[in-house]
């Protein structure tokens, strides 16, 4: 394939390629056994990791999925309650872990475009256990908020939510898979972005260019108990630090997801403009194009764009994702404008 035929993937930034840098650490990585805690990489990732989420204590799982399923594990007992934002990750793509593994009811509030609930939702969401309803047992926040289009959200919307739970004595756990994102859209440091929870999950395999694993952290008590629910879910690893030595160098990535945003920024425009295609400008590197006014359903825009070499995913009927990413240059960009461009027109057309 020619390089003005090679495909550009925009399906997501989890498709994104280690470095040479990411592939020599891996090889050269200093390795013990993990579940040992003798793994001196693994112990230096979860450390540098911790101090950049501001936290106490970092773990280092194998997804952002067991990540989550592991802070919703740690949090509550079974026979709880879960509280949720609806098309929250957690809630939509993790395969109801929260009632598999946790014994949890799940009861989902919509948050709309705030992505967050206000406090006033969140007061009146919480539940008392009683002789007929179990009790909250947690409530889970998300940022990037990945469903309504990797919006950033504020942190004064994060710690007014948080606060009414933890008046009521409910932790909160963010899934912040691409809280980074968030950080540097926002200009707001990490550790402050997160300060109102009582734990994170944050991945270091999307726009932070890691082949594998993300991190977990909390409180010190928590992370300690989270490790034995990772081994529980058949998280524990060995010589794991062959995987962790790219994502140390993962972190040292966080500054140029800026590129990222700007190289979504553009693509959205360029989409804009298209006939029928209505593309907001995005917060951070996760651009929805709605194809509702062009009458083209996303599963047909995705299988047009994927056989013109640009990959893409189907959100909902009329909605299609497209995220930039490190392998992802503005180049790239201009000439997936191009491509999706010409499917247009072509379906248009057929319609």
């Amino acid at each position: 394939m020619s390089e003005a035929d090679e495909f550009i993937d925009l399906r997501s930034d989890t498709v994104t390629t280690p470095s040479d840098a990411m592939r020599d650490a891996a090889r050269d990585a200093d390795v013990g056994d993990d579940v040992y805690r003798d793994d001196p990489t693994v112990n230096e990732l979860e450390r540098r990791a911790a101090d950049a989420l501001g936290m106490a204590a970092a773990l280092y799982v194998p997804s952002g999925t067991m990540g989550n399923q592991i802070a919703v594990k740690v949090h509550t007992e079974p026979g709880q309650e879960l509280v949720l934002e609806r098309e929250s990750h957690l809630y939509r793509w993790e395969l109801a872990g929260a009632s598999e593994l946790s014994g949890l009811q799940t009861r989902p509030i919509d948050a709309g475009s705030r992505c967050v609930p206000t406090p006033e939702t969140v007061e009146r969401e919480l539940v008392t256990e009683d002789l007929h309803r179990p009790g909250t047992g947690l409530f889970s926040l998300e940022n990037t908020h990945n469903y309504r289009g990797g919006t950033a959200v504020p942190k004064d919307r994060l710690d007014a939510a948080a606060a009414v739970a933890h008046d009521a004595g409910v932790p909160v756990h963010l899934d912040g898979a691409r809280v980074f994102n968030a950080a540097v859209a926002l200009d707001v440091p990490t550790p402050e972005l997160v300060e109102a929870v009582d734990s994170v999950n944050v991945c270091l395999s999307k726009g932070l260019g890691a082949p594998v694993g993300s991190i977990l952290a909390g409180s010190e008590a928590f992370i300690e108990e989270a490790r034995r629910v990772r081994k529980l879910f058949g998280g524990g690893m060995r010589q794991a630090g062959m995987i962790a030595a790219p994502g140390l160098l993962a972190l040292e990535n966080v500054d140029r997801l800026a590129d990222d945003h700007a190289n979504a920024e553009r693509l959205a425009a360029g989409l804009d403009e298209l006939t029928g295609i209505d593309a907001p400008e995005p917060d951070t590197n996760i651009v929805v194009a709605h194809t509702d006014e062009a009458g083209i359903e996303a599963a047909a825009l995705v299988d047009a764009c994927a056989d013109a070499g640009v990959g893409a995913v189907e959100f909902d009927t009329h909605t299609t994702r497209f995220t930039t990413h490190l392998d992802v240059d503005g180049d790239d960009v201009a000439v997936a404008i191009d491509r999706i461009s010409e499917v247009v027109d072509r379906l248009l057309a057929e319609a």
